[in-house]
């Protein structure tokens, strides 16, 4: 999710979604569904997203209620599922699988003595996207003609780069602070909240600091990343005022008498990371919506009322946003 106190330093500012119309945005898939699964599984009865057999799909119920949002301020989404993980992340994957077992002891323990709120609130903080919950994802995303695109490596990387480089993609999507090391141009941040979006802005960033894009990752290490732990007593303002001082990573830690292991490696991770030209994106899109209610109802046993409305609002688009080549 990198460093979340990059904030500090990143230019952002709200940006209404009246002027995103006709936009296309590259959004990072795990971290969009992520946050409308944990949200579905604590908000919602688990009867309406279980099927017979016992397999849970609340994927299914996030996604019919989140995609109006797109559709209804003709915001075309490009969903970006990871690839590979990069071998530096270890460390993090193995803290964060104990940490998810950690709440699946409290979360038993919160069933036990009967505490409902506390139960469903570790409930959603231990799930995970299971390869039920991405194949079906990826299914209605295809039913509803949403386009997809396979990274090699970290979707917020791919994401950043074809905001970067593609002329079709306008921004990149994502919560995850990282697209601003990646040199995503312009990141929308906020995509599953209420109200309107954020929009990150690289350029605006390095002007307002003075700094190189290389700078700013290496400011974003010091402060520590998903792939290293930062420097002790750097916050982002400390790391700032250090590059400026000694210039660059290198610089800052001869200084302090210090050593971040794989330095070089992640620098590149974020400079040049593992993406693709190989991809095809289309924007004048056709849902089947009858196809996607049916596959989640009745194939995926969803209750139909809990997805009524998410659908009501993709049928209601089609004529709002005056897509006519919408079938």
């Amino acid at each position: 999710m990198g460093n979340a106190d990059l904030r500090q330093l990143a230019v952002i500012d709200d940006v209404p979604f009246a002027d995103l119309e006709g936009s296309v945005v590259a959004v990072d898939a795990h971290n969009w569904l992520y946050k409308y699964l944990t949200t579905t599984v604590q908000w919602t009865s688990d009867d309406t997203y279980t099927t017979s057999d016992g397999t849970e799909v609340a994927n299914l119920v996030g996604v019919v209620q989140g995609l109006p949002k797109f559709f209804e301020h003709d915001l075309t989404p490009v969903f970006v599922w990871d690839g590979g993980v990069t071998e530096l992340k270890d460390d993090e994957i193995e803290e964060r699988r104990e940490q998810r077992e950690a709440y699946e002891e409290r979360l038993e323990e919160a069933r036990e003595a009967g505490d409902g709120v506390e139960a469903a609130r570790l409930d959603a903080r231990t799930q995970r996207l299971t390869d039920t919950i991405h194949e079906t994802t990826r299914e209605l995303f295809d039913l509803l003609d949403v386009p997809q695109v396979e990274a090699p490596a970290e979707g917020e990387a791919q994401a950043s780069y074809m905001a970067r480089v593609d002329d079709a993609v306008d921004y990149a999507g994502s919560d995850d602070y990282d697209c601003l090391l990646l040199g995503s141009p312009l990141t929308l941040r906020q995509l599953t909240s209420k109200g309107d979006p954020e929009c990150m802005d690289f350029d605006a960033t390095l002007e307002e600091h003075d700094l190189t894009w290389e700078q700013l990752v290496d400011v974003g290490i010091l402060c520590g990343t998903d792939f290293n732990d930062g420097l002790h007593g750097f916050g982002p303002k400390t790391a700032l005022a250090a590059i400026h001082e000694h210039g660059d990573l290198w610089g800052v830690l001869d200084a302090e008498g210090e050593h971040v292991e794989y330095a070089d490696r992640i620098r590149e991770l974020f400079l040049n990371p593992e993406v693709t030209d190989d991809y095809e994106i289309h924007t004048e899109l056709s849902p089947d919506v009858d196809a996607a209610r049916e596959f989640v109802t009745d194939e995926w046993e969803v209750d139909p009322d809990e997805v009524a409305r998410g659908f009501e609002r993709i049928e209601e688009s089609v004529v709002q946003t005056g897509l006519d080549q919408w079938t």
